[in-house]
């Protein structure tokens, strides 16, 4: 790096060339007449003294020569042309241009603009020869001809410690094909990329398209892997990472970039306006939605967010999390459980809360078939408990996080999560606070998700376990399910049963093979996937609605709208209370009788192929009436 003393007089020194070298050129590069070459001699000071201000002005002499760029040649034409101004102005009233031919201020200006501008572009390009990238640098392929491939284009050459080394370019738009950005030609589509990178000898894929679907990215990685190299991609504008540091954001293509979807457009004037200046409770606030549910309401204007968890642990992250990024907001971590009646009535008393986040449950499929007791405790009895506590304290508004597990169950999650969503929209009659149920599917990420499994199987070597090659589920992102809660609980009246719109179900096939394949592995070769049978209660495919509801439309197109026959509250506080009894007796054959007849449709299912041993004498079914 040259210090600024030395630039400003080498700057000096071209000015004083330019100067002297326009008279040369106006004489055809014969010397000047003695009276012309004494008055150019005469007024160098002065030029030199202008000019040497102007430069100072500008800063010229603070630029980095090996990072010159146009701006900079803008930078020298303005300093040029204000000081040809000036300086023909001075010495025009000072009498010194007497005998000057007028071409000398021009030819001057463009003489100087390239005795001040060359060196700097020449330095540049003698700096970038002999850095130029060294052997050990990848070549690599870049994906995507937009303003993001351009930028990482422009890192990876300016970078001498890059990683890679742009070789060429791809991109879906036929308009493209043949150009150059930067010197690197597009070679053409997507669908090349295994035939280029051969030919090519590519070491690595870098995909430059943050704007992508996630269909799109789906068939890049396709065709990146039939090309057998490692691939990263540039973070997505859903993850708002600064382009600037393009290398630094470059990344392994994650699962979801294949299967989430894209970014919601929601009313965040209307949520906003929903939850300005209230107290909100989030419980098991430090589960995967509930965390980062609580995330997401402190970055509104809330004015208390109150979070309980039974798990000291999740509590512990989630409480640092949330005041080291909210350090303004009034945050209450509260260590209890929702089946704990005088805890939860204390929180309500001492915090007031005006809107109610209910997530706590269990949700583990196989591992609650045989802890039927706990099940209902946790997800009914608990349910129960935390939405009477809720009338009884005035609650605005109760918002159940429901599962698409409750829709014509054939496990005991399931059974009781429809049995919460049964008693919460009964309870919606009594018009003192309402009610609202969202339900939705599986979330990618969340504890007990597959996705973490496969990860740990994957990193192990397999194999990676998938109970059915027909099994499939529906997905959405932690985040991308949060929204659609607070957007559902902006516009519910109460009663509501808001179902999100999870696209179309995944095989776990399918997501297991493209795990491996991120992971840079042949699935079948290099990881086994193994097949294990459905566990219990599992179902092949899962559902969003049951066949007596009915769907409303929403403004919204990714939140639907279910309404059903409504329970009578008498008749579900009269199953509550006997299950209440079965789970102070540790009764399981009867709480899973009173589970049945409470849901009817769990009942049909265990009939069609549960085992033996739980046919029991039910009680009728509960009667059904019209929801209001």
């Amino acid at each position: 790096m040259r210090p600024p003393v030395f630039i400003l007089l080498h700057d000096l020194s071209m000015i004083a060339l330019a100067w002297l070298g326009a008279f040369w050129l106006r004489f055809n590069l014969e010397p000047p007449p003695p009276n012309v070459w004494r008055s150019s001699l005469e007024a160098l000071p002065w030029v030199l003294g202008i000019q040497g201000v102007i430069l100072a002005y500008y800063g010229l002499h603070r630029g980095v020569w090996r990072y010159a760029s146009f701006h900079d040649l803008l930078k020298i034409a303005q300093t040029i042309a204000a000081g040809t101004a000036v300086a023909t102005t001075v010495l025009f009233f000072h009498e010194s241009l007497n005998g000057v031919p007028r071409s000398i201020p021009v030819l001057y200006g463009l003489l100087a603009l390239a005795l001040l501008g060359a060196p700097r572009f020449l330095f540049r390009l003698l700096y970038a020869q002999r850095s130029d990238t060294p052997p050990e640098k990848k070549r690599a392929l870049i994906v995507g001809a937009g303003s993001a491939a351009e930028t990482l284009i422009r890192e990876l050459l300016n970078d001498r410690k890059a990683e890679y080394r742009p070789i060429v370019l791809v991109d879906d738009d036929p308009r493209k094909k043949g150009r150059q950005i930067r010197g690197i030609r597009i070679a053409g589509n997507c669908r090349k990329i295994p035939k280029l990178v051969a030919k090519h000898a590519i070491d690595c894929i870098l995909i430059a398209i943050p704007s992508a679907t996630n269909e799109q990215m789906r068939r890049i990685v396709r065709y990146c892997e039939e090309s057998g190299v490692p691939f990263l991609t540039l973070p997505s504008f859903r993850e708002t990472l600064p382009c600037s540091q393009a290398i630094r954001n470059l990344r392994q293509v994650s699962i979801d970039d294949l299967l989430g979807r894209a970014p919601n457009e929601l009313d965040w004037l209307s949520i906003h306006a929903h939850l300005q200046s209230k107290s909100v409770m989030v419980t098991g606030g430090g589960g995967s939605i509930g965390s980062e549910l609580c995330r997401q309401l402190a970055a509104l204007p809330v004015s208390r967010l109150v979070v309980l968890d039974n798990c000291e642990f999740n509590l512990y992250k989630t409480e640092a999390k949330l005041k080291e990024e909210f350090p303004h907001l009034e945050i209450v971590a509260k260590l209890g459980s929702v089946t704990d009646e005088a805890a939860v009535d204390h929180l309500f008393k001492i915090y007031q809360p005006q809107v109610v986040f209910h997530a706590a449950a269990y949700k583990h499929v196989p591992l609650l078939e045989d802890q039927i007791r706990e099940t209902v405790l946790n997800n009914v009895i608990g349910t129960h408990i935390v939405a009477q506590t809720a009338l009884r304290h005035g609650v605005e508004e109760f918002v159940l996080i429901s599962s698409d597990k409750a829709v014509n169950p054939c496990n005991v999650m399931g059974a009781t999560k429809r049995a919460a969503e049964m008693l919460c929209q009964s309870y919606n009659t009594l018009e003192v606070t309402r009610f609202i149920i969202v339900r939705f599917g599986n979330v990618l990420n969340s504890a007990g998700s597959v996705v973490p499994l496969f990860q740990e199987q994957i990193q192990a070597g397999g194999p990676v376990t998938v109970t059915h090659p027909e099994v499939s589920r529906y997905f959405m992102t932690i985040p991308e399910a949060c929204q659609l809660i607070m957007q559902a609980a902006a516009i519910g009246e109460g009663g509501e049963v808001f179902v999100l719109d999870m696209g179309e179900p995944i095989k776990i096939s399918y997501l297991a093979e493209q795990m491996i394949r991120l992971y840079g592995k042949r699935p079948g070769i290099d990881i086994e996937i193994r097949y294990t049978g459905l566990r219990p209660g599992e179902k092949l495919t899962e559902e969003l609605f049951h066949n007596h509801e009915y769907l409303i439309e929403t403004p919204y197109p990714k939140l639907m709208l279910a309404r059903s026959p409504v329970c009578d509250p008498k008749i579900i506080e009269k199953f509550l209370s006997q299950l209440w009894k079965t789970c102070q007796n540790y009764d399981e054959p009867q709480a899973l009788i009173l589970l049945q007849a409470l849901v009817p449709e769990y009942r049909r299912h265990l009939e069609q192929g549960a085992p033996a041993e739980r046919h029991r004498q039910s009680p009728e079914p509960i009667y059904h009436e019209e929801s209001k």
